[in-house]
């Protein structure tokens, strides 16, 4: 696999420290690991040059701030458009979340949240205006999880001796 960053245990260990609590401060990963402060802050630091950390977020419950309802819109091009030009205009609709491009039929599925029926039915209305969509299908989601834990080590990079 080109481009794949080798990772051990302790790297491991601390991304799924990371991806639980992303303030946890560097002495407090060292004493979770087992190992000094210093070690722990290079390899947070390499990990974070390597690209496998790109950022820290906050995790939003938006069902707090209105954002009850979440739908998956699947969306057919019309034939006029490109998939990159309607994934811009889907960037400015706020309702909308995050886009998948797809090989296969749908050509992209979008993730909406909205505070109701009355809102998903008008950001649908515009999915199909302004981003040039000719058909779309929607899935109301009843529920959800993510998978926030490290991949086992065999689904990461082929393993090697990583540096503190």
């Amino acid at each position: 696999m080109p481009g794949a960053v080798h990772v051990d245990d302790v790297d491991r260990a601390l991304l799924a420290l990371l991806r639980a609590d992303g303030r946890l401060p560097v002495a407090e990963l060292a004493r979770r690991v087992g190992l000094s402060p210093a070690p722990v802050g290079r390899r947070v630091e390499r990990l974070e040059r390597a690209g496998v950390i790109s950022g820290y977020t906050a995790v939003i419950d938006e069902t707090l701030l209105g954002g009850s309802l979440e739908a998956l819109v699947e969306l057919r091009v019309a034939g006029r458009a490109g998939v990159g030009e309607v994934l811009a205009r889907l960037r400015r609709l706020d309702a909308v979340v995050e886009v998948l491009t797809l090989a296969g039929d749908p050509d992209a599925v979008a993730r909406l949240r909205v505070s109701g029926p009355d809102q998903l039915r008008t950001t649908i209305a515009a999915l199909r205006r302004e981003a040039d969509v000719a058909s779309t299908r929607t899935l109301l989601v009843i529920d959800s999880w993510r998978r926030e834990q490290v991949p086992p080590p065999s689904r990461l990079a082929a393993q090697s001796p990583a540096t503190p």
